[in-house]
């Protein structure tokens, strides 16, 4: 009897190897259903991915310049997203008009953020729960965090080819008819947990100080007022369940802007705190404690900038 042919193995191109893209890239090829590279600035030739369902090893196939690139099946954007543009030669490269760029980075603009580099590729927002941090170049560790699951995406066409995407890799994908609800949510959580750890240089515990709590709820009480002007369905409790989830994650997990002040690094801000008070200015909608916030911000990434 003949058998079935079996399923046609996809091409996916990860950009960026940090502590997200490295996580992806690491669970993908350790699956074993795609075909995966590695776009990075420096080559390796495996990863090391510590999980809690056990460290994985893995070869992986890298390329660190975009013209040696072919067109892909899927497109994983993993860049912090102040380097989208740095990253548009690979992304040029990788595009073909049936190409969906999966956006794995903060903020609410994903697609915008990729339209001009991608042509006529679809690009499908995602939103990253899992925690992950790099150790080193061919190491990562990551951590599931109090969520229903690691990834979000829209329950569209795009977002379900992305949760098949994953299928095998112990990261769980949940789809979401009110997409746009919950980026803002997400950007509520990134709101203070960013910018407080990374001022402060201390990691999620910080949170728990009544004064630095209380603050939190006021930043966020101008955060919620700006996406419910955006068309958000946000509850008027939101902040209070924002902090009450932050509160439930380990107290000594960082965030992205905690490590790159850390390293040294250009910070994630105008994606965060920047687009907060980008879009009070749009819609009439005050954010003067975000406004503070993101010109402590933007001094502290400047800095490191130089």
């Amino acid at each position: 009897m003949p058998q079935p042919n079996p399923r046609p193995r996809t091409t996916v191109a990860v950009i960026g190897l940090g502590s997200i893209g490295g996580v992806v890239a690491g669970c993908l090829a350790h699956a074993g259903r795609h075909d995966v590279v590695a776009c990075v600035r420096r080559p390796l030739a495996r990863l090391t991915v510590e999980r809690p369902e056990g460290t994985i090893d893995v070869p992986l196939t890298a390329l660190t310049d975009p013209q040696r690139a072919e067109p892909v099946d899927w497109v994983l954007l993993a860049t912090k997203a102040q380097d989208t543009a740095a990253a548009g030669a690979w992304l040029t490269r990788l595009c073909r008009p049936t190409t969906r760029v999966a956006v794995l980075q903060n903020g609410i603009d994903h697609a915008a953020r990729v339209a001009p580099f991608i042509g006529a590729a679809t690009a499908v927002p995602i939103m990253v729960y899992f925690n992950g941090e790099r150790l080193a170049g061919d190491r990562v560790r990551m951590r599931h965090v109090g969520t229903a699951a690691d990834m979000e995406a829209p329950d569209d066409a795009g977002g379900r080819a992305f949760a098949e995407l994953m299928e095998g890799t112990m990261l769980g994908v949940r789809l979401l008819a009110d997409f746009k609800t919950q980026a803002w949510r997400k950007l509520l959580i990134n709101a203070v947990a960013n910018p407080v750890t990374c001022l402060t240089l201390r990691r999620q515990e910080v949170l728990r100080r009544p004064d630095i709590h209380a603050l939190c709820l006021a930043v966020l009480e101008e955060a919620a007022a700006v996406a419910r002007a955006d068309s958000a369905a946000i509850a008027d409790d939101e902040p209070a369940r924002t902090m009450e989830r932050l509160l439930g994650f380990a107290p000594g997990l960082g965030t992205s802007m905690y490590f790159d002040r850390l390293a040294g690094r250009p910070l994630e801000v105008e994606a965060l705190t920047g687009a907060i008070v980008a879009a009070g200015e749009r819609l009439g909608i005050a954010t003067p404690l975000n406004l503070a916030l993101l010109t402590l911000l933007r001094a502290v990434s400047d800095a490191a900038a130089t």
